[in-house]
């Protein structure tokens, strides 16, 4: 009888559930119905939207809004039915970033929804918790010992991983044969591969061994659960209502249930950074950001927060920011012909290039003189950032710097990928990727008002890794298209984005990668 009680009360939960994620569903979309209706309509967005929804006219969803955002004549967007003002107005990026600084924290809700993946981490929380791990970070990450260590970590990754990686993916292609219709060389078995896949790997090896002195590769699969957390976290963002995944989370379902395994794989990841690095183990490079960290925190639970974020921003970040780099240079051959006369003038001076080609890691000295390098890697993620959109959550009402009015509570997000393509920002070419645009005339780079460019956020939260992020990306693309032409194996393929924490590309990215040397 107990029993057939147990399995009644469960089954009117389950019932429950799905009754009420389906009522929600239909008075979402009823909502939003309305709210687009032109009658009834109280956003600044352009009639034309209102024929169709995003899925029949956008590849992407930030393509959908940066369509809104680009016909509304402050740049900014109010979705009344999600309470979410969206904004690519630089005066409002300002104001949200620096000028009320206070008044636009990450908030409560953005702990809840990342909390079980993120916990009291640097770029989850506000307050103590968030000066405290700033504070530290920054006197790391800022010194000069810190910068040479991680430049020493990355060529290794490269030399020992990265490179091996492509010419193996290179040697497995190398069949002679007629020249393909898309020009890749006189190749007939040429290797397909997913190059987003390849550069999350390697960043995440890169970022475990300079953050936490650990190798991963005796840990296999935690690179994808990384993947499956990030996602699924980002995906509760997303329902219209947090009760549908509350109650998923109590009862262990679905996504809920996906959520709980991946990150459980991620705590096994940080409980063993955590422990290796107390230990002094041969396993643990010393002298890395977790080491300089455990000297000021002594609690396992922070001290994991601590290694999930980091973890995440190392890896996630720079993997998108290599995938579209290469993506986009791929389309433009003319800016990897840039990249390598410059390079030689800068590491060869007045002496012959090597005819070979070979693979030397630039040094910082060297780095610091490659502007056109530079400019490559900031016009990249002016068109693509690696993330997309920032959300704030106002602790009381305001009123923006273009008349939004902003009542305590509001979700207030800024869009840099929008503002990547607002014409008002960048001009009639905003659409073109032309690295050009960051450098004056005597072709020296010229940086951006931060606020037109948030890409690092800006302000007080500016990002801490920028430069640790510069390094990485300017150091691997000189590497590889000094050594390789990788290029789309599908000339036709649309880039289509995934919800995430970061940019990510829907199946990865197909290429082939030829010899540079023997295809010119």
């Amino acid at each position: 009888m107990e029993q057939n009680n147990n399995i009644c009360q469960i089954f009117f939960i389950f019932s429950f559930i799905i009754t009420f994620s389906t009522f929600s569903y239909y008075l979402f979309t009823y909502k939003f119905m309305k709210l687009i209706n032109p009658r009834s309509c109280k956003c600044e967005i352009c009639d034309t939207f209102i024929t169709s929804s995003w899925r029949q006219r956008f590849t992407n969803l930030p393509d959908w809004i940066t369509f809104l955002l680009s016909n509304s004549p402050t740049r900014t967007i109010h979705i009344h039915v999600l309470n979410n003002i969206i904004t690519s107005n630089p005066n409002n990026v300002e104001h949200i970033l620096k000028t009320k600084f206070d008044n636009y924290p990450k908030g409560k809700p953005t702990l809840t929804i990342l909390g079980d993946l993120l916990g009291q981490g640097i770029f989850n929380v506000d307050g103590e918790h968030w000066r405290f791990q700033r504070k530290l970070a920054s006197l790391e990450l800022g010194s000069n010992s810190i910068r040479a260590y991680a430049h020493e970590v990355l060529a290794h990754e490269i030399v020992g991983r990265l490179v091996p990686t492509l010419e193996e993916f290179q040697s497995r292609g190398t069949v002679g044969g007629p020249r393909g219709s898309n020009n890749l060389g006189p190749r007939s078995n040429i290797l397909v591969f997913d190059l987003q896949d390849v550069f999350r790997k390697f960043s995440f090896d890169n970022i475990c061994k300079f953050s936490f002195g650990v190798d991963p590769t005796g840990l296999p699969g935690l690179d994808q659960a990384f993947d499956i957390a990030s996602n699924l976290s980002a995906e509760r963002a997303l329902q219209p209502s947090s009760v549908v995944w509350r109650a998923k989370r109590v009862l262990n379902l679905g996504s809920e249930r996906r959520l709980r395994a991946a990150i459980k794989k991620v705590n096994i990841l940080a409980e063993t950074i955590i422990k290796e690095n107390r230990e002094n183990s041969k396993f643990v490079t010393k002298g890395n950001l977790l080491s300089r960290f455990m000297g000021s925190v002594t609690n396992d639970k922070y001290l994991r927060d601590i290694v999930v974020s980091f973890l995440l921003a190392g890896r996630d970040t720079n993997a998108s920011g290599l995938t579209v780099l290469f993506y986009l240079l791929g389309q433009h051959p003319e800016v990897e012909a840039r990249i390598i006369e410059e390079s030689n003038r800068v590491m060869y001076p007045n002496k012959p290039v090597p005819e070979a080609r070979p693979m030397t890691i630039p040094t910082l000295e060297e780095l610091s003189k490659m502007h056109y390098l530079n400019a490559v890697v900031y016009e990249t993620m002016r068109l693509y950032p690696p993330v997309q959109m920032d959300s704030k959550f106002a602790s009381g009402d305001d009123i923006l710097p273009d008349g939004t009015r902003v009542e305590t509570g509001t979700r207030v997000a800024y869009h840099p990928y929008a503002m990547g393509r607002m014409e008002d920002i960048w001009g009639p070419d905003c659409l073109q990727f032309r690295p050009e645009r960051w450098l004056n005339d005597e072709g020296v780079f010229k940086p951006m008002n931060p606020f037109k460019y948030p890409v690092f956020q800006a302000g007080i939260r500016v990002c801490l890794g920028k430069e640790m992020a510069l390094l990485v990306m300017k150091t691997v693309t000189l590497v590889l298209v000094r050594r390789f032409r990788i290029r789309l194996a599908d000339p036709g393929w649309v880039p289509r984005f995934v919800p995430g924490l970061s940019a990510t590309f829907k199946g990865g990215i197909p290429v082939v990668v030829l010899d540079r040397c023997l295809e010119e």
